[in-house]
């Protein structure tokens, strides 16, 4: 055989062999999984026993009809712990602590022993650390013992205080807390860091003291799940829980070492007091050092523990050393115990329905591996904001370069390849950025386990900004056509005074010395040119967007009046649409909303049903505001049909809704307050883009601010100008709109970058804007702005971006604005001579006229401005041929041009002077809020993922108590005054569409809950209790209801100020 075969033959021997080795493993693991399986043991009994006995004590049913006495079964548990055999705590393959049982079996227990005070001592440590051995040992007791991981989840055990030392001891018994391996291999496929950070911080939480083993000198195992440990406790302050702990370090070859062990306990107290900062600071406490948290003294609760054995097992005999070091501990152990009270057996079972229920609230924290690991994902957050608005600020920059080739005809079409192309560049970056966060950031292990989900929503940004700029451009060249008429009238103006200027001017030639003369002949034809064209034509007249509103809604509902009530109604702030629809009943009848309080609690309106409307509205007005924005009113004028197509669109939508849901329909007056509420909010936004179309197009005004400038052309003409001449002052005064529209828009692009880093509330996420929404909202203490916020949380965002960036330009407008108008205006004077310059060049070179050089010079500015050949057609260039003297001209008028535009740059005019879309409040939202707005079904709080349209379930930082947005207890006119985080632990139920269902299973009631995920980290947030406390009386008048009964504001809630409120903020955000 050759070389060739022998290498192949070779290749395909080894593939078997790994084929073969695999499906071996294979093998092993499914065995190894069917012996856990097979194990049995008198704890699995016990479980079923503690399972059977929390099932039927859940049922409210008669239970005398039973064959058995069910509350037998925790005196069996008592039994067995008395005899000296350990009862399972926590439930180590489901993660769960039975409180009702283990309750039930504490209550026996005091029956049978009496209120007794015990020390709780617990162990954690890594699989396979001895530290079920070391409890052995050390209390002779009968955990479990073998190579791997045995415990599983937590046991507990009753160990007697002897007579003689109980004279010494403040207790009657030792409660030892064993528990299962953390971080164990076996289980790392199924088993998460979830489940370990969550039995530690139980474990911890529960004990007077905990034993925390470790295997060798490092503690770098454990580091992490103790962060998680301290941050835990940081947030969980209402239990005022006080442990300690105790070092063991076994294994160590030489305990004797003095020095060295000395420099190990320097390096873990620095080690344990670095992460405690860490925590304390994610948690703004005042923490300093890990026995702030916990208490530790790292002289004397470090122990280092020799070999168990001596040599190899299973001959090696046990090491005397191990047995004296186990003394030792026993000894520290009881030092500790005689200082402290223990735990009355009361308390202890109240202590863990406490400590379980908090660690069931606390679910945000143990997704972590440590505190680290939470600082890391919030920069990258942050860093995240960094990267999409990179993207979207170039995509702008792109947009605008091929806005301007639209509008001066120098392309046609536009795909999604050539933004791409476009975008190519910024996208590499960020993608190099992003490579360098996840492969050599300081935290890089931490955050590579974000990397691809960050990526797909980096991904997600870039095709919708893609997407949404290719929809805008098109919509531009679709209204480039529309526009023509427009301009051509506008152009036959401008060429006929043009001729009629030079004929007069030609005329006068002989009377170019008297001024006097030449303004009144000048006056006198332009008066005589304005009549004709108000005779001619017909102006642009001012707009009523509310009248045409009224005049439509009248046709579709002849016979409802459009009254001024319904006019003052606002869709996005009323309480409730009860009084909008009628519910359908089952039969077939229809039960209007506006009837009786009784028949209202019966067939009222559910929960669900609001928060549908709601989300239903805010999107329809979210659509309504973009096909506005695409009716580019400031280019093509606004016509009656853009409110026709707004109704046609809002009806359209309302019909879907209803034809997707089956228990209410609309009624016609809801209909007509929607189209009002909408347009009367885009009645501004309308109105102004109007004026700016009139200002660009009504032939009067037109023409009446052309007057100066054919005047200057005139006078020129009167003194001999050449063509040549005359044609570059034409060029620049075509060159004055387009040219103060650029720096506009390059200023405020600019602007919008420096509010992204310099403005406080600006520069962050989205989280971070909302946090400065509520400060202000709290500084303001305005009722209405609140509502505003809790109802339409959109519009609300969007008033607050346009309040910022006014007061930013109000404030910096000598420092920044008007310099970067400045520099904005020098470098485009640049551009445009550069261009004057190169054209004259290529019209020398090639030998062409001025026509070759006018070609030129619009293409090359093109990209720059709004300016091309068409808008210089009907000049005539006849004499004008002197290329290097129109350069000259334009240098020369092109000056004079700049400094106008500044002299008349000031904070009043600078933000009218260019469309809504163009300004950075709009930039900055379009930012901001092109993202989720879903609320919360129970507290109307809005998700925060930055994507719209996201995949998986909807979730926000924290969540808010359910009264503030109106929801009341069944069949009472109390609002509620509890959190739905809290509620979604409890065992209260949910009434829904779909039936009922507890509060802990809302997901399975469906409909909006089932697209929720609502964890209950935050839920003692002041800010929103400092709220309702401070307008409790008008949120009573607000929404005719009262916090009483069940409702009742807690008094502890009125402890809280404003400054508490707004220091919780940043304590959260």
């Amino acid at each position: 055989m050759n070389t060739f075969q022998l290498t192949f033959l070779f290749f395909i021997t080894n593939m078997k062999k790994h084929e073969k080795l695999k499906a071996e493993q294979t093998d092993l693991e499914r065995i190894s999984e069917e012996l856990k399986a097979a194990t049995f043991g008198l704890e699995h009994i016990m479980r079923e026993i503690g399972q059977i006995y929390e099932s039927c004590s859940s049922v409210k049913k008669n239970k005398k009809d039973l064959q058995f006495d069910l509350s037998s079964l925790p005196s069996v548990a008592v039994e067995m712990m008395i005899s000296g055999l350990p009862l399972e705590l926590m439930d180590g393959d489901a993660a769960h602590v039975p409180v009702i049982w283990i309750s039930a079996v504490l209550d026996k227990l005091i029956q049978k022993l009496g209120d007794r005070r015990v020390f709780v001592l617990s162990v954690l440590g890594i699989q396979s650390s001895g530290k079920s051995t070391m409890l052995n040992a050390m209390f002779g007791l009968q955990f479990a013992v073998s190579a791997g991981r045995c415990t599983r989840g937590a046991f507990m055990q009753l160990v007697k205080v002897s007579d003689e030392l109980k004279s010494q001891m403040n207790f009657d018994y030792i409660l030892v807390v064993d528990t299962e391996s953390l971080r164990a291999l076996e289980l790392a496929g199924r088993s998460t860091r979830h489940h370990d950070n969550e039995l530690a911080t139980f474990v911890f939480g529960l004990a007077n003291m905990t034993l925390i083993n470790i295997f060798g000198e490092n503690p770098s195992e454990m580091q992490d799940i103790l962060q998680i440990v301290v941050q835990a406790f940081l947030r969980m302050k209402v239990l005022k829980l006080n442990p300690s702990c105790v070092f063991v370090h076994q294994n160590v070859s030489d305990v004797t070492a003095g020095e060295k062990n000395m420099e190990g306990r320097r390096r873990l107290q620095e080690t344990l007091d670095d992460m405690t900062k860490l925590a304390a600071k994610d948690e703004v406490c005042d923490a300093e050092c890990f026995s702030d948290v916990i208490r530790f003294d790292v002289q004397n609760d470090v122990k280092y523990f020799a070999q168990l054995w001596e040599g190899n097992p299973p001959m090696a005999p046990p090491n005397p050393k191990y047995c004296e070091n186990i003394q030792e501990l026993k000894k520290s152990i009881l030092s500790h115990a005689s200082r402290s009270h223990g735990i009355m057996l009361t308390h202890l079972k109240d202590r863990i329905k406490d400590l379980w229920e908090a660690l069931l609230k606390e679910q945000f924290v143990f997704c972590f591996r440590n505190s680290l690991e939470i600082s890391a994902y919030r920069k990258l957050e942050t860093e995240y904001s960094k990267w999409s608005w990179s993207l979207r600020s170039t995509m702008m920059e792109i947009e605008n370069k091929l806005h301007n080739k639209i509008e001066n005809e120098a392309i046609h079409e536009v795909e999604g390849t050539d933004l791409q192309r476009e975008l190519k560049k910024t996208s590499e970056e960020v993608e190099k950025s992003m490579s360098e966060l996840f492969e050599e950031d300081t935290d890089a292990e931490i955050l590579i386990q974000w990397k691809i989900s960050f990526e797909m929503k980096i991904k997600d940004v870039q095709k919708n900004i893609v997407r949404e700029t290719k929809r805008k451009l098109n919509e531009i060249l679709q209204q480039r056509d529309l526009k023509k008429t427009i301009e051509s009238q506008r152009k036959h103006h401008e060429n006929t005074l043009y001729e009629k200027s030079k004929e007069l001017a030609l005329k006068l030639k002989h009377k170019s010395n008297d001024e006097e003369t030449l303004k009144k002949e000048f006056d006198l034809f332009w008066e005589q040119y304005v009549k004709k064209v108000i005779r001619d034509t017909d102006g642009i007249k001012d707009i009523d967007i509310m009248r045409d509103v009224r005049e439509i809604l009248s046709d579709v509902y002849g016979s409802v009046p459009v009254d001024h009530r319904k006019e003052c109604r606002n869709v996005f702030t009323v309480p409730s649409y009860g009084d909008y629809v009628q519910l359908k009943k089952t039969i077939g009848f229809f039960f209007s909303l506006s009837r009786s309080v009784k028949e209202k609690r019966m067939y009222g309106l559910s929960r669900e049903d609001e928060t549908q409307i709601r989300s239903f509205v805010s999107d329809v007005a979210q659509q309504t505001d973009r096909m506005i924005q695409s009716f580019n009113i400031s280019k093509i004028g606004y016509n009656i049909s853009c409110i026709q197509q707004l109704t046609d669109y809002i009806k359209a939508r309302q019909t879907e809704h209803q034809e997707r849901q089956m228990r209410y329909l609309f009624k016609n007056e809801f209909f007509m307050i929607l189209v009002l509420s909408i347009c009367k909010r885009a009645n501004e936004m309308i109105t102004d883009q109007h004026r700016l179309f009139r200002e660009a197009n009504d032939p009067v005004i037109y023409v009446e601010k052309q007057r100066e400038e054919y005047y200057r052309i005139f006078q020129k003409y009167c003194h001999g100008a050449t063509s040549t001449f005359i044609f570059g002052e034409i060029i620049c005064q075509k060159l004055k709109e387009p040219i103060e529209q650029s720096v506009y828009k390059k200023t405020y692009r600019d602007l919008t970058d420096e509010m992204r880093s310099n403005c406080e509330s600006l520069n962050g996420n989205r989280s971070k804007l909302e946090k400065h929404i509520l400060k202000t909202l709290a500084e303001e203490e305005d009722f209405d702005k609140y509502m505003n916020y809790i109802h339409n949380p959109r519009d609300h965002f969007k008033s607050f971006i346009r309040d910022e960036v006014s007061r930013y330009i109000t404030d910096k407008f000598s420092v920044s604005v008007l310099r970067k108008m400045k520099e904005n205006i020098e470098l485009l004077q640049q551009k445009i001579m550069k261009a004057a310059h190169e054209s004259t060049e290529h019209v020398q070179v090639n030998s062409g006229d001025v026509g070759l050089w006018l070609k030129s010079f619009t293409q090359q500015l093109s990209d720059v401005l709004i300016f091309s050949e068409k808008d210089l057609r009907a000049v005539k260039l006849s004499g004008a041929d002197n290329c290097k003297l129109l350069e000259d001209v334009i240098r020369k008028e092109l000056t004079a041009i700049m400094s106008d535009i500044s002299s008349r740059l000031n904070g009043k005019t600078f933000p009218a002077n260019l469309d809504y879309k163009f300004r950075p409040d709009e930039l900055l939202f379009d930012h901001f809020c092109q993202c989720c707005w879903v609320q919360c079904p129970f507290c109307k709080a809005t998700c925060t993922n930055s994507i719209e349209n996201h995949h998986g379930d909807h979730s926000v930082a924290f969540h808010r108590m359910r009264g503030i947005n109106g929801t009341y207890y069944h069949s009472t006119n109390n609002l509620c005054a509890d959190i739905c985080t809290n509620l979604v632990a409890s065992r209260q139920y949910l009434d829904s569409p779909n039936g009922r269902f507890l509060y802990r299973d809302y997901r399975t009631a469906g409909g909006v809950y089932a697209k929720w995920s609502i964890t209950p980290d935050l839920s003692e947030l002041p800010y929103w209790k400092w709220f309702v406390c401070r307008f409790q009386t008008d949120l009573e008048k607000h929404y005719s209801k009262t916090f009483e009964g069940s409702g009742k504001i807690p008094n502890e809630w009125r402890k809280y100020s404003k400054r508490d409120a707004i220091e919780s903020l940043d304590q959260c955000i």
